[in-house]
């Protein structure tokens, strides 16, 4: 079993510089910005200095609230420096949800883009602090948000309160390589670096604490499942502010001494364009982005043939979608992920080795230093091979707690140090596991219990259908019953008898969808997860409307 680094993020880069100084770092192939490792550490060094220019102290908090700009990788590797913890802040969020986690985090320092999409979040963040209109940079008295001080903007207008990012990286001057080196001399690879808040699929976010030893041991255990090596470019097109960006993305890649290739916003045709341009070897993304990409018309005319491997994770994998991938993207390799943020994020991956079987219809097995059983929901008690429980997992990869939350750690975290995951799963003689719902998603039918997992997967096989969402519903009668939210691939009309007829004979009465409803697209979290509740909710407001 591969021993544990107890290495702070920081100490891993310089690691990597060492060994690596002229192989690039980072990489943006829309703006060919390009720096190799050793200029990205010069940069990182920059930015640390800078983040302790404006007063921020080991394990104080920051947040970014970008989307993939070049200037995150600085940050996230700046910080690993100097200690301040990077707090993420979701790309969606609107006013009251930023104030919950500027608040929630004891944010003390925020880093913004002034425009995203329609959303101008210097306008919101006005309206939540109107003082910053008036003060001096870095001297912000806000009486909702009382310990903000210092707001960065990236982009090309200046805000009056404000810093911009180039007059944030000048600070740097005023603090001395000596200092800088003090502070990292001070940190451990067991201080919180990351606050990363969860996206939210149930309910409110919580604030989820990472260490440096979570977040680097993560990163070389992904790496070496997939392979990667300094000669790999990976293509990185899912959100930095999700743990799928910023540790199964850029922590991986930078762990084996590879390039990071940032796409900024998720777009399918950025994405291949990139991957073409910059001969990347590895591709990242959730089922939704693999989707959108194997479904462009035009995308025999991008040439793939440098990709081998990648990660596809967030959310379940359709069956049919993981073979496209594999012979018509080309990743032979590519891997499943399974995890959470609140685990690092990854516990269980398939290897390039394993047969199609294996990467189709498991997450895998357990990572290396991570115990993972399958329980008796409730408890901690491991069931037999096959039996389907609750996932739970113990290591070195399970977060420190959630951040000013004692209690919600309690409820997650038991007192043998078992991380409840809230998944249910089965695991097979050889310690392949499949994740076969959610606790909070299962649907009781009239005492029957009813997992959307089988019901999609079986679904997918519908050649008309693109994509497929169940999820229960309230029934006077049963309690609940099974409703379905079909995407329909290009040009194709499907009836909900049509659907019910392709159930008939195939799966149990019982699991066939009472409603099926046709969409164009699902409520979804800005990291790419459905949110299933907010389906549910669509249709108790639907059937209001017809009482």
């Amino acid at each position: 079993m591969a021993e544990l680094v107890y290495q702070t993020i920081g100490e891993m880069l310089e690691e990597r510089v060492a060994k690596y100084a002229d192989r690039e770092a980072l990489v943006y192939a829309d703006r060919d910005l390009r720096m190799t490792y050793k200029e990205f550490n010069e940069h990182t060094n920059q930015v640390a200095k800078a983040l302790m220019a404006i007063g921020l102290e080991k394990e104080q908090n920051f947040s970014v609230w970008t989307t993939n700009v070049p200037q995150w990788p600085g940050l996230q590797f700046g910080s690993g420096k100097m200690g301040a913890a990077l707090v993420t802040v979701n790309t969606g969020y609107r006013s009251s949800e930023l104030e919950y986690l500027l608040k929630q985090s004891d944010t003390r320092a925020l880093v913004l883009i002034d425009q995203y999409r329609d959303h101008c979040y210097m306008d919101t963040l006005y309206g939540l602090c109107p003082e910053l209109k008036e003060c001096e940079p870095g001297q912000l008295k806000s009486a909702r948000l009382p310990l903000l001080k210092t707001v960065i903007v990236i982009g090309d207008k200046k805000y009056p309160g404000t810093y911009s990012y180039d007059e944030f990286l000048a600070l740097a001057d005023t603090i001395s390589d000596e200092q800088l080196q003090v502070r990292k001399n001070e940190l451990h690879h067991d201080d919180v670096i990351n606050i990363q808040y969860t996206s939210g699929t149930t309910g409110f976010p919580k604030g989820v604490m990472l260490r440096h030893s979570n977040i680097v041991n993560n990163g070389i255990n992904i790496a070496e499942a997939m392979g990667l090596t300094h000669e790999d470019r990976l293509c990185i097109p899912v959100p930095f502010f999700h743990c799928f960006g910023c540790v199964i993305g850029t922590m991986a890649i930078v762990t084996a001494g590879g390039t990071m290739v940032p796409v900024q916003e998720f777009n399918p045709e950025e994405v291949l364009r990139t991957v073409e341009k910059e001969k990347c070897t590895a591709l990242h993304g959730v089922p939704t982005m693999f989707i959108s990409e194997l479904n462009l018309p035009n995308i025999k005319q991008f040439n793939l043939s440098s990709l081998r491997t990648g990660v596809m994770a967030g959310s379940n994998c359709p069956v049919e979608t993981m073979k496209d991938v594999i012979h018509i993207m080309g990743m032979k390799d590519v891997t499943i992920c399974y995890g959470q943020t609140e685990t690092s994020p990854v516990i269980t991956q398939t290897r390039p080795e394993d047969s199609l079987e294996a990467k189709t219809e498991t997450v895998g097995r357990p990572h290396p230093n991570m115990e993972i059983i399958i329980a008796e929901p409730g408890t901690n008690e491991e069931l037999p091979r096959g039996e389907q429980g609750e996932i739970l997992a113990r290591g070195y990869a399970v977060m420190k707690g959630y951040y000013n939350n004692p209690e919600a750690t309690a409820e997650t975290i038991d007192s043998d140090n078992w991380l409840h995951t809230g998944d249910l799963g089965t695991m097979d003689e050889n310690g392949f596991i499949r994740v076969t719902g959610r606790l909070k998603d299962m649907i009781i039918r009239g005492g029957e219990n009813i997992y959307p997992r089988e019901i999609e997967e079986f679904l997918y096989r519908h050649p008309k259908i693109l994509d497929v969402q169940i999820a229960g519903v309230p029934d006077e009668k049963y309690g609940e019953e099974a409703a379905a939210w079909i995407i329909l691939k290009e040009g194709q009309q499907a009836t909900e008898e049509e659907i019910r007829e392709f159930c008939k004979g195939q799966i149990s009465r019982h699991k066939i969808p009472r409603h099926i409803f046709f969409v164009k697209e699902y409520p979804m979290t800005a990291s790419g997860k459905i949110q299933k509740f907010k389906l549910r909710e669509q249709f108790e407001g639907l059937a209001k409307t017809l009482q």
